[in-house]
């Protein structure tokens, strides 16, 4: 990787707007802010605020980074879609990173665990974090690991953290991101039939 590439880190897969610009080996700008709802409105002007602190402008990036879960399934499809349209429309490469790899690149010796639904944990294999996390009950994740877990859904970094693993495949990433879902959706499919169509 030349050493003063750049690349734009973002997630949406929790609580939070965040952001990182990397270059090289160097933060140069980093913002994350805590949401519950609108990050769909908010992610493109968080990126622009990023880019700005970097004094650097869409066409100076070599590559995206975004977080492809697991965790809230709109807020994921919401910076997935952004990342391939911005992609697409800047002819630069975008690698999805999982929120287990971002967690492993910010600590490599700690097992992480990533916050579900109903007192649930994604529980990430230690030496694969690319491999897809196990889905499991607090309790049942603290018995495997053998030690009492912090399961943060938005650490401090972790941008920054998705845009130093996007710095390290970028040049030989072939595929678009995609969604990283480790468990169904809650919502059950439609039981009507779908409507007849006439030619």
């Amino acid at each position: 990787m030349p050493s003063d590439a750049l690349i734009l880190g973002f997630d949406t897969s929790a609580a939070q707007c965040a952001a990182a610009l990397l270059s090289g080996d160097r933060v140069v700008a980093e913002q994350a802010e805590p949401m519950q709802r609108g990050q769909a409105e908010r992610l493109m002007p968080l990126l622009e605020d990023v880019l700005a602190k970097g004094g650097v402008g869409w066409r100076d990036l070599d590559a995206l980074g975004v977080g492809v879960g697991p965790g809230n399934f709109t807020g994921i499809r919401i910076a997935v879609s952004a990342a391939r349209g911005l992609a697409l429309g800047l002819d630069i490469p975008a690698v999805g990173v999982s929120g287990c790899q971002a967690r492993t690149m910010m600590d490599p010796t700690s097992v992480h665990a990533i916050p579900a639904p109903r007192d649930q944990v994604y529980l990430c294999t230690p030496d694969a974090p690319a491999a897809l996390p196990r889905l499991m009950t607090t309790a049942e994740a603290e018995r495997t690991t053998g030690h009492p877990l912090r399961a943060d859904a938005c650490p401090a970094g972790l941008a920054a953290a998705i845009a130093r693993v996007a710095a390290q495949t970028w040049q030989t990433t072939t595929q678009p991101p995609a969604p990283l879902y480790a468990r169904a959706a809650d919502a059950a499919p439609s039981r009507d039939l779908p409507p007849v169509l006439l030619d």
